[in-house]
């Protein structure tokens, strides 16, 4: 894999840069083709250590973020939250589409490994237990701000009225607002 490490307001050392690295080859195993471009940042924000690893893939992306006190520490917890998403993910498509063929593309085949998270994740079935229907009301994002937080929802879905397409907004773990555009 190639790795792009960055800080924010943050200088990475090369013993930080060289443990990131490491740790992450750990996930190597997993991919049949390396990811094209693994993004690492790096940020102290409050005396809060802040890792966030982006893997892109073809059709999938993998994202996890972690915050704590040691950067070391933000850095193991991150590559774990990254395995369990790769083997749920591996599970979900094998359980789902066992034969066909394309499945294989993402992830290596290994017997021990499939066969325990199968197992693991059969527990952990994912259930829809609700669908909403609504009209979708033409606005500008501020608007859209102001229902969300009139609501006290974390997002809201709305008709962009400049674009006239579909846009989340959402509040960020930071307090600040979020907007997802169609690409």
């Amino acid at each position: 894999m190639k790795y792009t490490i960055r800080g924010q307001r943050f200088q990475v050392t090369d013993a930080l840069r060289d443990y990131a690295e490491r740790k992450l080859s750990r996930l190597e195993k997993y991919f049949e083709a390396p990811a094209s471009e693994t993004t690492v940042t790096m940020s102290v924000t409050k005396g809060q250590h802040v890792v966030e690893v982006t893997i892109p893939l073809k059709g999938l992306l993998l994202r996890a973020e972690d915050k704590s006190q040691d950067m070391y520490a933000s850095i193991d917890v991150v590559v774990d939250k990254l395995e369990r998403q790769i083997r749920k993910h591996k599970t979900k498509l094998n359980r789902k589409f066992r034969n066909s063929y394309g499945v294989r593309t993402v992830f290596k085949e290994e017997g021990n490994v499939a066969t325990a998270v199968r197992v693991l994740d059969d527990e952990d079935e994912l259930e829809l237990v609700r669908t909403k229907r609504f009209t979708l009301k033409p606005m500008d994002v501020e608007e859209a701000i102001l229902q969300m937080n009139m609501i006290g929802h974390n997002f809201f879905v709305f008709s962009n009225a400049e674009s006239k397409e579909v846009n989340v907004v959402y509040r960020r773990s930071d307090g600040k607002y979020g907007l997802i555009e169609q690409d």
